[in-house]
């Protein structure tokens, strides 16, 4: 349930009608909760509430996007939403895992507040495990996209003008027979589970995922980004690159502050 905030009284906090939602799956390496740091810092944008659910760990923290001392007291929860109302943009960032078999429950919640805030259609981020891949997989690029059959209609010509590669399907049973394929997308998440549900109840839904391991997964999540900027523009640049986007102060506290000089 959506939960505006005390600073986001107004339309702008609850008014998302035609606007459309870009969120992560909270998948493997976080891939695509990194590349939604980097759209929410960068786009500068503004908090306006927050997702009421018991379906992920329960976490706080201080303030991801700090610029100042002024703001890095702010705290932060395990999901809040963001809004651009110039570029008609709203987010989702998730910030813990999920609980175990709360999966559905939190799809369902969330799809319903899809619907019922009439946002246009929902973008969202992934990963999957490359070492997973299939031999068709392998092939091209790491990067994925797949569309809903009512967003189909609506930028699939796009897709292919921007020679994107689909997800594909997989033999069910490897080995015994390749006939029968189905969507697989290991490491993924609620991805799978996401998507089959929004082509169900007929809601506009993009995945855009890169196949990649558990490490540091910055450079991924600046090739996720950029990928996702092709189509959508956010950052006007003629080259996608990862100068573009500006890293949020949390970042330096990814991997630590390093071993204490007086050891060497």
């Amino acid at each position: 349930m959506f939960v505006p905030s005390d600073r986001g009284v107004g339309s702008a906090a609850s008014d998302f009608k035609g606007f459309t939602l870009l969120m992560p799956a909270v998948s493997v390496g976080n891939v695509g909760q990194l590349a939604i740091d980097l759209v929410i810092s960068t786009l500068d944008m503004t908090k306006v509430g927050y997702f009421y659910t018991d379906c992920l760990v329960p976490m706080v923290g201080n303030n991801p996007y700090a610029t100042a001392e002024e703001n890095s007291t702010e705290l932060s929860i395990n999901a809040e939403v963001y809004s651009l109302p110039s570029e008609k943009l709203v987010v989702l960032q998730i910030r813990s895992p999920f609980i175990k078999n709360k999966y559905r429950p939190f799809c369902e919640a969330l799809l319903s507040w899809v619907k019922g805030s009439s946002c246009a259609r929902v973008i969202v981020l992934s990963s999957s495990h490359a070492y997973q891949r299939d031999d068709e997989q392998l092939l091209g690029t790491p990067l994925r996209y797949l569309l809903t059959p009512d967003l189909e209609k609506a930028v699939g010509g796009l897709m292919q003008e921007l020679n994107w590669k689909e997800m594909e399907k997989v033999a069910a049973y490897p080995g015994i027979s390749d006939t029968d394929k189905v969507l697989h997308i290991p490491g993924g998440g609620i991805t799978k589970l996401l998507f089959t549900e929004s082509c169900t109840k007929g809601i506009q839904m993009a995945v855009l995922l890169k196949f990649c391991s558990e490490g540091d997964n910055i450079p991924d999540a600046f090739v996720l980004v950029n990928y996702l900027n092709e189509w959508l523009q956010l950052v006007k640049s003629e080259v996608n690159s990862s100068s573009q986007w500006k890293i949020p102060s949390s970042w330096r506290l990814l991997f630590g502050n390093g071993l204490p000089p007086a050891l060497f």
